[in-house]
Order: structure tokens, then C-alpha cells, then sequence
């Protein structure tokens, strides 16, 4: 399974615009947690809960409640 490591930043492009590319730095985590600073809305530290969404062996986080939010995946490190 990819994880999420403390220190690496991650990325996913917006929905709407390819050009716009949100990023993610893992600050702290747990085994079903992470604490992260990202970019979505303006610079904040935020807990995502840990999800494999779509069975793939692969580990991700919602930023977000709404239909359009970014993903970010543990397998798009920078």
C-alpha cells in the first residue's frame, strides 16, 4: 500500500482548471490520520482522515465537502 510520509508534499490538479495545482505537506500522522498544510482556500494546517476510496492499494484525502474538492492522492509526491 502507498502511504502518506511526513515531510512530502503531494499534489492533485483542480477539477475546473488543469493549470491550478493544489499542494499538500504532511506535517504529523497516525494510522487513520494526517496533519497537513495546504493550499485549498488560502495556507492552513488541517486533519484529514486516511481513506483508500477507490481499492487500489493506494492512500487518499478529501480536502473538502463539496462536489468538486481535491483529492489528494499518496501515489502524486513531488
Amino acid at each position: 500500500m502507498k502511504k502518506f510520509e511526513i515531510g512530502k508534499t503531494y499534489f492533485c490538479r483542480s477539477i475546473c482548471d488543469h493549470e491550478c495545482i493544489f499542494e499538500m505537506k504532511v506535517i504529523s500522522r497516525t494510522a487513520k490520520t494526517i496533519t497537513a498544510e495546504h493550499n485549498v482556500g488560502g495556507r492552513q494546517i488541517q486533519r484529514f482522515k486516511i481513506q483508500d476510496r477507490f481499492n487500489e492499494g493506494i492512500e487518499h484525502v478529501d480536502c473538502g465537502r463539496y462536489s468538486m474538492h481535491p483529492i489528494f492522492s499518496a501515489e502524486h509526491v513531488r
